[in-house]
């Protein structure tokens, strides 16, 4: 058929140059691609490394005068748009796009969920939409909603109102702000411990806030799933205040989260410590289409006396990716200190941002406060989530059926057993630069955003992931 046709087409080679900053000397090796003259970047994403071209600034040849950006280099791409770019330039109608981490439905299409919408429906019979303003801690209907929807309502550090809430940009306005009050008000020095791996965003947005950035071990690529016990480990040596970032559910990049259990030893080891934490939480209700079970490990730490920050994005459990809409919640000793911290809140967003967009946290608060479109949401959040489960195991059944008859097979089980938008696929970077010769595109380390797949892309992809790894054994 028209599609393994493809994949025997004769594959022209293109050089990809390693920056001797980042790899030692600079070294070209050479892989193959359909795309034409546009740039071509390419990273690994899960680790941060970057390749990409770059260019300097020059003075004005019109002028003759210097310009005060011409010591300026191009910047490079991260792994994640370092990928959606080179999915964008190849002109081929069969390319496979496993890089962006945005839902889409079973034809490939962005998906408007159907709470979301009588949601805006409401909000203008109503005439509630307006353009004025909000205060700096955001819409008091959306925080509220938004802290009860974490917590639980009858949580008792919701009850004592022991929980500030702020609106935010978004997930990584809410991990930024955090960042910064974190930096300007904890009482004692610490380094900030991130998993290794962790969305790339991570990176920078605690180091451009003054700290010293460690890791601790998290995924055991022997298995293709979690080192328990290095993690418990990592925890018990770093020294005592530290600061871990967490991943609440579906953990970005490798899918891999901790049972309810290993929630709980963890806990208990950060408490011996005397760490703060620090949940990033993107994907409550998404990953499992229960969100009390999505938002069970932070609500262990808070029963454990945990004073944990959480960071809320409500672009995947919602689908508003563009609208920008977050929180960050930090749970406090009492009422008065909430209204502390509320202060100290607000004067780092103040200087920052000083209003947060109005439009998202209307939607949301009117999904959440409205017991008929919060009904509709959960039958809204669960339709994505099985679809994402449902490709995830279609994808396996189809990789073991090009197996079978194998006296030497592949376990592509770790992918059916991971969660969430995202899955580490356990294929090299050899096996994954193989597959964007036939057109499929994903991280270099591997990564795959489940969201891609579809009942009609699914066998294809089958198809080249068992060819990547045939021409490239482990």
């Amino acid at each position: 058929n028209k599609q393994q046709t493809t994949m025997q087409r004769t594959r022209q080679p293109l050089a990809l140059v390693r920056p001797a900053a980042l790899f030692g000397t600079t070294t070209t090796t050479t892989t193959t691609t359909t795309a034409t003259s546009a740039p071509f970047f390419m990273a690994t994403g899960g680790a941060g490394r970057v390749w990409a071209t770059s260019a300097r600034s020059f003075a004005s040849e019109a002028t003759g005068q210097s310009s005060l950006w011409q010591h300026l280099e191009s910047a490079p791409l991260d792994g994640n748009h370092a990928t959606a770019h080179a999915f964008e330039v190849d002109p081929s109608p069969l390319k496979v796009n496993l890089g962006r981490g945005v839902y889409k439905d079973d034809k490939g299409k962005n998906w408007i969920l159907p709470s979301v919408r009588e949601a805006e429906k409401k909000l203008a019979a109503e005439g509630k939409i307006a353009h004025d303003y909000l205060p700096f801690n955001g819409w008091a209907t959306f925080t509220k909603c938004s802290r009860e929807f974490a917590f639980g309502e009858s949580n008792p550090v919701v009850e004592q109102k022991r929980v500030a809430t702020v609106q935010t940009v978004s997930g990584t306005g809410a991990l930024r702000v955090g960042a910064e009050f974190l930096a300007r008000n904890l009482p004692f020095k610490a380094d900030v411990y991130l998993p290794d791996p962790t969305y790339v965003n991570h990176f920078p947005i605690f180091k451009n806030n003054g700290f010293a950035l460690k890791r601790y071990r998290y995924f055991d690529s022997k298995t293709n799933g979690l080192d328990f016990q290095g993690f418990l480990e990592d925890i018990k040596s770093a020294p005592p205040r530290s600061v871990f970032l967490l991943h609440a559910s579906a953990h970005n990049p490798t899918g891999v989260d901790p049972t309810a259990e290993q929630w709980k030893q963890i806990s208990v080891a950060m408490k011996e410590r005397d760490h703060v934490a620090f949940f990033d939480c993107a994907y409550q209700g998404f990953a499992s289409g229960d969100p009390d079970k999505d938002g069970g490990s932070f609500r262990t730490f808070v029963q454990d006396g945990h004073q944990v920050l959480v960071a809320q994005s409500y672009a995947k459990n919602m689908g508003l990716y563009g609208q920008r809409i977050g929180a960050l919640n930090i749970v406090t000793a009492n009422e008065k200190e909430t209204g502390i911290v509320m202060s100290q809140l607000n004067q780092v967003i103040r200087p920052m941002y000083s209003n947060p967009p109005a439009y998202g946290a209307f939607i949301v608060g009117t999904v959440f406060s409205d017991p008929d479109l919060r009904k509709q949401w959960q039958i809204d959040v669960k339709t994505m989530a099985d679809r994402i489960i449902s490709s995830r195991r279609t994808l396996v059944e189809n990789l073991d059926r090009l197996q079978s008859g194998s006296a030497k097979k592949r376990s592509w089980r770790h992918i059916s057993d991971q969660i969430g938008m995202f899955a580490y696929s356990g294929l090299t970077q050899p096996q994954v630069e193989h597959l964007r010769t036939l057109h499929v595109y994903m991280n270099l380390d591997g990564r795959m955003s489940i969201s891609g797949i579809n009942t009609s892309n699914v066998e294809y992809l089958a198809k080249a992931m068992h060819e990547a790894t045939q021409a490239h054994p482990n």
